[in-house]
């Protein structure tokens, strides 16, 4: 006997072998046995969820010799005659193929016949939504009132395209993905029957990738089997014909964020899609990867609860450098790419910007919790003492005559951490020396549909820019403030592109100024001090010029709670 795929030869054959559909098999079974059968139903869901079987076992239940029974026997004529296909009174139709108003006629001119060999003519019609309108409007009139002996299944993965009139007449049951548990549970329970060995961090991953669908993880298991040489499936049968990433790769590529080795993070990344790897593949398996560091690190006793991870000791070596704040903003950033990335053309950038973003949250978070963790309580002591002496001094200064002193302009504008981007701090004086009110409300105001064309033209340079904000404007120049500093040097790439799809929205080009976000407020009170001193005392004032962004509280309150691009300050 020729060879057959496993999703076939363990399609189930009773409604409790289909898997995690509990909410449908049971309410199918109570209609049997109370003689409460519909004469026709809906069955919507994703693919490989066990739609079509459900329905060839109700099919079997309600022909079966000894009905009304909540399972077919399965030994009987009817059971075995439906099983093998010999018995014409169950009508398999796939409207994907036969969709024309002629088809449906033929059903319509056949139903009026009793069935020849069972109590009950079952048509089964998958993929119903790619009939025709003429068709659907064909079976309204049948479907809504066929004979006695007649019973419609119909089977669609898009619902949404069915005509409501059609629904209306149909009892409706939505077949929901395959948790991964129920799947592995399944599959081992296959592999034992089949007597094939098994790693059980394999069929973990198969589950995984199968997403929710039991066809989809048979189809897997079949291509693990025959790609295996000892008869026994491993971890790496399975990445390789699913394309997904090896722990060790993944491992390595959090060590090298944590390490702030940004050129090796980018060097695997290079390696990985040279392996043929696809970045969304990357980026899916990172993202499960990452939270399974995050599973691992927020309680005791999780190996249970990871998906995608093998807890040995170099994952623990590695989890133990992590903050669960680290891990909750990469997982972010991750998942922004994922959704990202469907638009672009160039999902690689966008991966490699990712990477660079998370190198950079690494820089101010991992730091911080280590200083956290390892602090003595000697150490915390005289921290809090030295604090507080501190805040005496402060004290004592206020009381005391103030002494003028002129600014050190030349100390604030080192940057207090190392950096490679040199802030160009005459241009940024000269724009805040030409800065107008109307420069700076003119940008403000066409910022968002900016930033809404940029995405769809160069999601690359739309993800450099997403946080960053226009701070200050002359009629020549813009001081753009960036959240993370690294895409101050990134954005130069795309600078001259940048400006002048900006220039389309303002009217006239504008050179752009990026500089940190945290240095912005630092440079802005050294401008105003300079400017105070050059102005004679009566007119000198605490106020920002024109032009120059002022983040008064109450403006402060409400960019904190709606966001910066959604506060709009209007004069009183």
């Amino acid at each position: 006997m020729a060879y057959q795929a496993l999703y076939r030869v363990w399609r189930p054959q009773q409604f409790q072998d289909v898997v995690g559909q509990v909410h449908i098999t049971r309410t199918l079974q109570n209609a049997i046995e109370q003689s409460k059968v519909a004469h026709a139903y809906l069955f919507t869901g994703p693919r490989g969820t066990g739609k079509t079987s459900a329905a060839k076992i109700f099919a079997k239940a309600i022909n079966c010799e000894k009905a009304p029974v909540k399972e077919p026997c399965g030994e009987c004529h009817a059971c075995r005659g439906i099983q093998d296909g010999s018995i014409s009174d169950i009508i398999e139709i796939d409207a994907a193929s036969n969709n024309g108003v002629d088809d449906i006629r033929e059903i319509r001119d056949k139903v009026k016949y009793a069935p020849s060999s069972v109590d009950y003519k079952v048509y089964i019609i998958d993929e119903v939504h790619m009939l025709s309108t003429g068709a659907f409007n064909a079976l309204l009139k049948t479907l809504e009132e066929p004979p006695a002996h007649v019973i419609f299944i119909l089977a669609t993965t898009e619902p949404h395209k069915i005509p409501l009139t059609i629904i209306s007449r149909c009892q409706r049951f939505d077949f929901k993905r395959i948790s991964q548990q129920a799947i592995v549970e399944r599959l081992k329970r296959i592999l034992d029957e089949e007597g094939i060995g098994y790693e059980e961090h394999a069929m973990t991953h198969v589950g995984l990738s199968a997403e929710g669908g039991m066809r989809d993880a048979l189809s897997i298991l079949d291509q693990a089997i025959a790609y295996s040489e000892d008869g026994q499936i491993h971890m790496q049968d399975v990445l390789a014909v699913t394309g997904s990433i090896a722990q060790e790769q993944l491992l390595l590529m959090v060590e090298s964020l944590v390490n702030k080795d940004g050129k090796k993070a980018l060097s695997l990344l290079d390696d990985m899609m040279q392996e043929g790897k696809d970045p969304s593949r990357f980026v899916f398996d990172f993202i499960h990867f990452m939270r399974d560091l995050y599973m691992f690190n927020s309680a005791d006793n999780m190996e249970e609860a990871l998906v995608r991870a093998i807890p040995n000791e170099q994952f623990e070596q590695v989890s133990q450098q992590l903050s669960t704040e680290w891990l909750e903003e990469a997982i972010a950033i991750l998942n922004q790419t994922q959704q990202d990335i469907k638009w672009t053309n160039s999902p690689k950038i966008l991966v490699e910007v990712a990477l660079l973003n998370i190198q950079e949250i690494v820089t101010n978070k991992a730091i911080q919790s280590d200083q956290t963790t390892t602090a003595s309580p000697e150490l915390l002591q005289q921290i809090a003492d030295l604090q507080k002496e501190l805040n005496e001094l402060k004290q004592s200064n206020r009381s005391s005559e103030q002494v003028e002193q002129p600014p050190n302009r030349e100390k604030k504008k080192t940057p207090s951490k190392q950096n490679n981007y040199k802030i160009p701090y005459e241009k940024v004086r000269q724009t805040l020396s030409a800065a107008t009110k109307e420069d700076i409300q003119t940008v403000k105001t066409n910022w968002a549909k900016f930033m809404e064309g940029l995405k769809k033209t160069s999601p690359p340079a739309h993800a450099k820019l997403v946080n960053s904000q226009p701070k200050a404007a002359s009629s020549q120049s813009l001081i753009l403030a960036f959240k993370y500093e690294i895409h101050c040097s990134l954005i130069q790439e795309n600078q001259e592109m940048v400006e002048a799809a900006l220039a389309e929205f303002l009217g006239k080009r504008l050179t752009m100024i990026p500089i940190p976000e945290d240095e912005w407020q630092s440079i802005r009170e050294d401008f105003l001090s300079h400017q105070s001193q050059e102005e004679s005392p009566e007119s000198q004032t605490d106020e920002a010029p024109e032009g120059v962004e002022e983040d008064e509280d109450l403006v402060l309150e409400a960019k904190k709670l709606v966001g910066d691009e959604l506060v709009e300050v209007k004069e009183s």
